[in-house]
Formats: C-alpha cells, sequence, structure tokens
C-alpha cells in the first residue's frame, strides 16, 4: 500500500469536515477523527497538494483551525452579494484596530488610547459578530479584564494568524499611515482599518452612545480562559 492509499479515506474524512463547515475546523476536533498513527499534518499536506494553482479554492490555516476558502485571485473575480446588517461604527472600528494591534488589552487601555470612554453597545456589537473575547484577567489590582481577538476575526479578513496583520512600515509605504505616526493613535489606527476593510465600514458619523446596548454581565470569573 502506497503512502497515499493510506491517506486516501482519513484525508477525504478530514477534507469533508472542514469544506461542510461554516466556520473553521480546530485541529483538536480534526484530530478526534483520525487513527491514532496518523498525523493529522499529514493529512494536511495530502489535501492542500490536490488544491494547486490551478485550482480556484485553497485550504488555509486560521489561527489553530483550518478552512476551505476560495483563492485571493479568484476572489476578486467573483461578484459576491454582501449581506451587511450594520456597518461598523468609527467607534468600533476603533476599538476593534486597537484590541488587534494590542491584545491582550483591558478597556481602560482601550479607553486611554482612545482619548474617550466606550459604550457597552461598541463592545457588544464585536462580541455579536464574534470578533473579540475576554481573555483573563490581569495579575494587578482590580482584576480587570483583558480582550483579544477571535479566529473568527483572523477568518472574516482573510488573516492567517494575528502577526499577518500589516506592521508600521508596511503601512507608512501604502500610506495609510504619516512617518512617525504611531499605531496607538486611535485616529490613525481607524484611517488604517478603514482603508483595509472600507465595506465593512459606515461612514456614519455616530457616537458611542448611539450604540445598541446589550446585556454584558454574563462575564464574570467564570468565564475567564485564556492567557492573561
Amino acid at each position: 500500500m502506497t503512502t497515499s492509499d493510506f491517506l486516501a479515506t482519513p484525508s477525504r474524512v478530514i477534507e469533508a469536515m472542514i469544506f461542510s463547515s461554516t466556520e473553521p475546523v480546530s485541529e483538536h476536533v480534526l484530530k478526534k477523527h483520525l487513527p491514532e498513527d496518523l498525523e493529522l499534518s499529514e493529512v494536511l499536506a495530502h489535501i492542500s497538494s490536490r488544491y494547486g494553482e490551478d485550482s480556484g479554492l485553497e485550504l488555509r490555516k486560521v489561527g489553530s483551525s483550518w478552512a476551505i476558502r476560495t483563492r485571493a485571485d479568484i476572489a476578486a473575480l467573483l461578484s459576491v452579494e454582501k449581506h451587511s446588517e450594520r456597518p461598523l461604527s468609527r467607534a468600533a472600528l476603533e476599538v476593534l484596530s486597537i484590541i488587534a494591534y494590542h491584545q491582550p488589552v483591558t478597556r481602560a487601555e482601550i479607553e486611554e488610547i482612545r482619548g474617550v470612554s466606550i459604550s457597552r453597545g461598541t463592545m457588544d456589537i464585536l462580541l455579536e459578530l464574534s470578533w473579540i473575547k475576554p481573555r483573563g484577567r490581569r495579575r494587578s489590582p482590580g482584576r480587570p479584564l483583558t480582550w483579544g481577538t477571535t479566529e473568527g476575526f483572523l477568518d472574516h479578513f482573510g488573516l492567517d494568524d494575528i502577526n499577518a496583520l500589516p506592521g508600521l512600515e508596511e503601512l507608512e509605504q501604502a500610506g495609510l499611515l504619516r512617518s512617525g505616526q504611531s499605531i496607538s493613535d486611535a485616529g490613525g489606527i481607524g484611517d488604517v482599518f478603514k482603508s483595509m476593510w472600507d465595506d465593512d465600514v459606515s461612514d456614519d458619523t455616530e457616537t458611542d452612545e448611539m450604540e445598541e446596548h446589550l446585556d454584558l454581565d454574563f462575564i464574570d470569573d467564570a468565564d475567564d480562559q485564556g492567557e492573561e
């Protein structure tokens, strides 16, 4: 039996799981469907080899999960009707940007960078989209809750991992930041993300206070998981 024959059935199972899922599938879940003597990396490599450059699809790693997605050059040629119930406001965009570049970051730190308070509604929208999540509490007075981005955030914006976010030099070269301007500057970081993700941003000048309010009381010590 050749290596290809040995991997055939497990590869088909894993490929079907990934293809049929609406969300990226974690490696932990995928490993449960493999024989003990077979490495997931071998199976994924076998699947990936079937999606060559002549294919319109590719097997893509999203954080610690995997998804089958349209190749970037093909996606640009497709006309997709995108449904968006509510584009991100400027406030939500700035908060998301700060969390992405500074995670794990506390609410107080986000407010310090932006220079204004965050309404509950702004965080609610990002939670509802599953783009941010609690990352545990700081070992400091008051044990403030910290926030970070999710794999859903990576998947939505086509990032393999958080390190794929553009750095200062790339942003300056693209003209999205002025020379010497910091990513920590709320206005600058908001402009960066608006340029990158214009379809997801509302031109509305609504304030934080106009955001819908949901109940965040479910976040307590029992929900504190992840890195601190």
